[in-house]
């Protein structure tokens, strides 16, 4: 939500003084109406040369404004701003500043469109892609409410820094904000929420954007932005090109390509020759070279993707959408076959030399890189040193939680029915497209289990505080982009009235996860709470899995160094 914004810089509207006028003209400053003109009298004009005015301008205190020849026209700037060196700013009747864009996420013709403002969260936006009919009905209309109540603010604020920059049209540019060596800004907001100047949103070096929100983000290196969402704590650089996307908290996107893609927190994506297109993210760790298809010539580019949290994909991957790959799965090889992997989160799944998809159920519970994983998200939240008040996105870095452990449990009943179906003489089964090996369905099953009774002995308390009520079938939890959270709570904010009113439904969920979470176990996973002792048993089986792979990592990490020494 928008959680403040700059004040507007007031100014007096009294005439300049003739004399005023004559030593701006001896600056190499000019104007098409000086009496449109009003400069702050703590402005030293002497640090005003080389501008042409036109239309209504207005400066506030401690200015310093050099070098710009296209013109200053029709823009409010704050106190304490310095530019130098501008092509131009000016400010257009009815100029929106990319506020209320609508962005073509996942289908690129445009039938789950996402209209972005400051203060978007990621949890807002995955509601509005993924139900298209409430936010056509319903979230559309409130959104265009909210974004005609927005205050109206000066366009360069307090306190911003802008250098070297070309063309600067139609930008909203917040206090503290920092925009040096940008290419060309068009309909855009560079938005800061924090009390720190310069400690959020900053536009770099051979930017290029248009239609963009910009908020408490990094952008620069020659980055290519159209119809663009950037969220707090994110970083684009080293020539990415992003088109109709929306990337959230703490994803770092370099030099590849985003298009129609919803990224959630903790999207990366750093290589080039790597094609994100028509799919939605959270926690993606994306190989060189990935790439992905949504266009098969018969209806357009209709198709689309989920990758679920904390997918790998491995060097020059290929998936064909429309498919779906489970959470915290390496996706390795061609896939032309439209996979649906999501009822077998931590699974391999691998596609063969023709295209089709081999699936290994839970091999990923084996790796101690799950574990790495958790540590490094919680460690990596840019956001906590940008000095904001409020974050926009809620974020669940947790491996295990009631999502994956409700999807862990419905695979072991999957994989249990699919092992009595197969015939003796079967190896392998055909199963949602995907080819299975019964042995591989065995482990995954045991491994699956394992990883239940790590996570029920992970609660805080540990399982013994567990109430074991039942084995109910449960509520079934969503991953909101990136927040956990059960179904009901998300059917609760789609009957809310206003942003403010769905904001606070995730927050309040967020507030009593640990809660909900807890209730949830004892119902939906009564049946490992039953035997304590067989759960520890369990449980530090699964721990010793890990060790033995950190262990076996690190011994062959000091074999690859010795053999690489040079004596």
């Amino acid at each position: 939500m928008w959680r403040g914004s700059p004040t507007m810089t007031s100014f007096s509207r009294n005439m300049m003084k003739k004399s005023d006028i004559d030593r701006l003209e001896h600056q190499g400053c000019y104007s098409d109406d000086w009496s449109l003109v009003t400069i702050s009298p703590k402005t030293d004009l002497g640090k005003i040369r080389n501008v042409f005015f036109r239309g209504h301008v207005s400066i506030g205190a401690d200015a310093e404004i050099v070098n710009v020849p296209g013109g200053l026209k029709n823009v409010r700037i704050g106190n304490n701003v310095r530019i130098n060196n501008v092509a131009k700013i000016e400010k257009s009747e009815g100029a929106t500043f990319g506020i209320g864009t609508v962005v073509s996420v996942l289908d690129e013709t445009g039938s789950r469109p996402v209209r972005i403002y400051p203060g978007i969260s990621a949890q807002l936006a995955a509601l509005a892609a993924r139900m298209p009919e409430y936010a056509a009905r319903t979230l559309d209309p409130i959104i265009q409410k909210h974004i005609a109540n927005l205050p109206d603010i000066p366009e360069i604020g307090d306190s911003a820094v802008i250098l070297d920059c070309g063309p600067i049209i139609d930008v909203r540019i917040w206090n503290g904000v920092r925009v040096e060596g940008a290419s060309r800004l068009r309909n855009c907001s560079i938005v800061s929420n924090s009390e720190n100047v310069g400690a959020s949103a900053y536009v770099g070096h051979g930017t290029d954007a248009e239609n963009c929100i910009i908020e408490d983000a990094r952008i620069g290196g020659g980055s290519f932005l159209r119809n663009t969402y950037v969220g707090q704590g994110a970083v684009v650089d080293k020539g990415f090109t992003s088109h109709d996307s929306l990337c959230f908290s703490n994803c770092t996107m370099e030099n590849g390509e985003a298009c129609a893609v919803l990224a959630g927190p903790f999207t990366v994506s750093m290589h080039k020759s790597t094609l994100l297109i028509a799919c939605q993210t959270a926690f993606l760790n994306a190989g060189s070279g990935t790439n992905m298809s949504n266009h098969m010539y018969k209806l357009g580019p209709v198709h689309w993707g989920v990758l679920e949290r904390g997918v790998k994909s491995s060097s020059n991957s290929y998936l064909m959408h429309g498919s779906r790959i489970g959470a915290f799965s390496l996706l390795m090889g061609d896939h032309r076959n439209h996979p649906d992997s999501s009822e077998f989160p931590f699974s391999y799944v691998i596609g063969d030399a023709r295209g089709r998809t081999v699936l290994v159920p839970g091999a990923m519970l084996r790796s101690y890189g799950i574990v790495r994983d958790e540590k490094k998200w919680q460690s990596r939240d840019r956001r906590r040193n940008l000095g904001l008040k409020n974050f926009n996105d809620r974020i669940d870095p947790g491996i295990f939680n009631p999502y994956t452990a409700g999807l862990m449990a419905d695979a072991i009943d999957i994989c249990a029915r699919l092992l009595s179906d197969a015939s003796d003489i079967d190896d392998f089964i055909v199963y949602k497209g995907m080819k299975i090996s019964l042995n591989s369905l065995s482990k995954g099953k045991d491994l699956y289990e394992l990883a239940l009774c790590k996570y029920l002995n992970t609660i805080s308390g540990g399982a013994s505080s567990l109430a074991a009520v039942g084995d109910s079938e449960g509520e079934k939890w969503l991953d909101l982009n990136g927040q956990i959270i059960p179904e009901s709570r998300v059917r609760k904010a789609m009957e809310a009235g206003s942003l403010e009113e769905i904001e606070e439904v995730f927050d309040k969920a967020a507030r009593d996860r640990d809660k909900l979470e807890r209730n949830w176990i004892s119902g939906r996973l009564g049946r490992y709470l039953a035997d304590r002792e067989r759960l520890a048993v369990k449980a530090a089986e699964y721990d010793s899995i890990l060790e033995k792979d950190r262990l076996d990592s690190i011994r062959k990490v000091s074999e690859e160094q010795a053999m690489l020494s040079l004596f």
